[in-house]
């Protein structure tokens, strides 16, 4: 529960400018979302025009994943410890800034570093705007409408990212750099109008756990780098083999961090929750899934079927009004069948529509081949992340409600990350230019991504329903449990755990009694 004393002072700061706040707060959650898929289509564009190798082409996209999801945790701190509007303020600006250098640099290094520089900035912003938004609106309707929409904005931030990557790459590929700079200035020239200032702290500032931060993404990068040099110096080099232990001991050091600092930034015990623990599992295949798949899926559209980067992107286009419809729909779903019921049967939706593009060939037909598996991932995307992401903050108590929501969205970057990787680990075994069999085993390894998170699903997630004593089938409410990768279950946490973007009531993962899943060991 936020302060309402801060809550109070916030609201009446803002009396009639709270539509505007809403509005420029969604609008740089939209810009975070959008930049997960926006370089998708102008990836063969870049590698030819700065002449990038495959594994440049990746780390373009890993880089900012990754960057985002191990920073996450942080930037929930920071916004909780410096104040949320001026982490908001700085963040979005350091945003705008690598945006803008990013569009003018030649040179494939520093294009990364502009892409890991943002994912950063990205990590402070989106805790920042979600605990603006939980101490802005009341507690209750007006608070809940909000927050549906500040979810919802990252389905289509998201899917707007697939479809507008074609149309700016077509005209310049570094338009994809320039426009999200002039959504951030924008947003930057607005929030010191929108949003009210932050309330003075008293008293000591709680502990900053920086270096838990530094070695849980340090490890995370460590392994993505390995997972890319290895199909081109060997597994058994030493460079594969010294940065593999070199992550697992960073990740180890990272255990050992958080068990012994009084204020860690993630409190290990929450994992004793089996909903959560497998919410967070589910969340991270998930996107090594959907996140490697759009990497493979564009590069093949545009170097194997010779799409222009227009084609590629309007190819996308049903894929993306699929995740918008049924994202929408998925919430009553999840009302009337529990979680775990749209999980596995979204999460295989999305393998069977990843899979299918192993009938694809060097003169697919669009129709008959291509949309039919577009269409079923993205039923089967928009079906599944509301489910994980509602499970992944069910059961827990409110003061660890930030700290659940934030794990769930790190899962989601941080698999981004590795999916990626993978992806692009089993299509340089094809080399430079890649192979339709290439493409093939890189549609595989990501599509098994989905069988597993729905078999994690199956196992993890509890009975689909369970009766309460009248008899009536009880499940978790799942208003306002829409959204997409980058921002559907509320980017991080906020004051107090005020995260709540989740919508879900307090209860397990699917609305049993939680005695129940004690006794079947939960």
């Amino acid at each position: 529960m936020s302060d309402p004393q801060v809550t109070s002072r916030t609201a009446g700061t803002l009396g009639g400018r709270k539509q505007i706040a809403l509005l420029v707060l969604c609008a740089q959650l939209f810009l975070d979302s959008m930049d997960v898929s926006l370089m998708g289509v102008a990836l063969p564009e870049l590698k030819d025009d700065l002449g990038l190798s495959a594994e440049e082409l990746q780390w373009i996209i890993s880089g900012y994943a990754v960057a985002y999801g191990g920073f996450l945790l942080l930037g929930g701190r920071a916004a909780d410890l410096f104040g949320r509007r001026r982490m908001f303020f700085w963040g979005t600006a350091v945003f705008a800034v690598a945006s803008l250098a990013g569009g003018f640099v030649s040179d494939g290094t520093l294009l990364i570093v502009s892409r890991v520089i943002k994912g950063v900035a990205a990590a402070f912003i989106a805790p920042a705007a979600l605990s603006i938004i939980m101490t802005t609106f009341k507690e209750g309707p007006e608070r809940n409408r909000a927050v549906g929409i500040f979810s919802l904005t990252g389905a289509s931030g998201y899917a707007a990212g697939l479809v507008l990557s074609g149309v700016l790459t077509e005209l310049n590929w570094r338009l994809t750099f320039f426009v999200p700079f002039v959504i951030a200035a924008l947003v930057l020239a607005a929030v010191r109008y929108a949003v009210s200032p932050d309330p003075e702290r008293a008293g000591e500032r709680p502990g900053f756990d920086a270096f838990g931060a530094v070695t849980a993404t340090g490890g995370v990068l460590l392994l993505v780098f390995a997972l890319t040099r290895a199909p081109e110096v060997g597994w058994g080099s030493a460079t594969t083999v010294l940065s593999l232990v070199a992550s697992v001991a960073l990740l180890v050091a990272f255990v050992i961090i958080q068990n012994r600092r009084a204020e860690p930034l993630v409190q290990l015990s929450i994992f004793r929750s089996r909903t959560l623990s497998t919410a967070n599992v589910v969340g991270l295949t998930w996107a090594c899934a959907t996140i490697g798949w759009q990497f493979v899926a564009l590069l093949y559209l545009q170097q194997v079927l010779d799409y222009s980067a227009l084609g590629a992107g309007a190819a996308i286009v049903p894929m993306a009004a699929a995740i918008l419809v049924t994202v929408n729909v998925t919430p009553r779903v999840i009302n009337r069948f529990g979680l775990r019921v749209p999980a596995v049967a979204g999460l295989l939706l999305q393998g069977l529509g990843i899979l299918l593009f192993l009938r694809a060939d060097e003169s697919s037909n669009y129709v008959t081949v291509l949309l039919p598996a577009l269409i079923l991932h993205g039923i089967g995307n928009g079906l599944s992340f509301p489910s994980f992401n509602v499970a992944g903050a069910s059961g827990v108590a409110d003061e660890q409600q930030g700290l659940a929501t934030s794990l769930i969205q790190s899962a989601l970057q941080l698999g981004g990350g590795l999916g990626v990787a993978v992806a692009a680990a089993v299509l340089a075994t094809g080399g430079d230019e890649g192979g339709l069999a290439s493409y093939h085993r890189a549609f595989l390894a990501v599509g098994l991504f989905s069988l597993a998170g729905a078999l994690a699903a199956a196992l993890g997630l509890g009975p689909a329903r369970t009766p309460d004593p009248d008899g009536a089938a009880d499940a978790p409410d799942a208003s306002g449990a829409t959204g997409g990768p980058n921002g559907a279950s509320g980017a991080t946490g906020g004051p107090d755990g005020a995260s709540g973007a989740t919508g879900a009531r307090k209860g397990t993962a699917d609305g049993s009694d939680p005695a129940v899943l004690e006794r079947e060991g939960a």
